[in-house]
């Protein structure tokens, strides 16, 4: 029995390994539909977006048959409490791809605003932190999610950035380029969130190990960084 329990707990390992595979790619199409400004690829990221949708209902549903057939305890219940809350951010950040997919279908047949810098920055973060955050969630590594956590002020800041730039150099100049500049405001929104996400992927990777809260306490991070 108990044989059978780990071979169906390393499933669910693999499981969340694919879902945030899919999901990784997901924002890479999205911002990659944004730089060519391709509303087909767009599209696309907004139509296999129901494979995610999928997978956290198949997960969510084997966590709740593990959770009634073998009633687990200790850290076995938090890895299966945790993997879904964490099936659920992975397809809140699914979503936020799709939220790009949506902006860039807004702005692809009218001219580019600006060459984007700062936005393939912060996508490249983003995808950064999921990759390291599934990582960190599949090998049980507490020290790379605390790294995942801290990098999220580098995110805010990259947004904070964009919104700078496009506010004070184009909205406020020229109120005409405000549909384009908002668009790519919320893009960066999006990004941002997606980080966002991963920080609380990072936090439950840490509570599923060593059963420490660590929300809302980000000096104890640095301290013991």
């Amino acid at each position: 029995m108990q044989r059978h329990f780990d071979e169906e707990l390393a499933d669910l390992n693999k499981e969340i390994l694919r879902m945030g595979g899919l999901t990784e790619e997901s924002i890479l199409r999205s911002v990659e539909a944004l730089k060519v400004r391709s509303a087909d690829q767009a599209r696309q990221v907004i139509t296999e977006d129901k494979q995610i949708d999928e997978m956290e209902l198949a997960i969510d549903e084997k966590c709740l048959d593990l959770l009634a057939l073998h009633q687990p305890m200790a850290i076995d219940l938090r890895f299966i409490t945790m993997t879904m809350k964490i099936c659920t951010d992975l397809e809140r950040i699914a979503d936020l791809a799709v939220d790009i997919a949506q902006r860039v279908l807004e702005i692809a047949d009218k001219p580019q605003l600006k060459p984007l810098i700062d936005i393939p920055k912060l996508a490249t973060l983003a995808q950064s932190m999921v990759k390291e955050a599934i990582d960190a969630f599949v090998r049980r590594d507490v020290e790379l999610a605390k790294k995942i956590i801290l990098r999220d002020t580098e995110a805010d800041n990259l947004r904070n950035l964009v919104q700078s730039e496009l506010i004070s150099d184009y909205i406020a100049k020229d109120s005409a380029t405000a549909p384009r500049a908002v668009a790519l405001l919320l893009v960066a929104r999006h990004l941002e969130r997606i980080c966002d996400h991963t920080t609380n992927i990072a936090e439950d990777v840490i509570f599923m190990v060593e059963g420490k809260v660590v929300k809302h306490h980000l000096d104890t991070l640095k301290e013991s960084k």
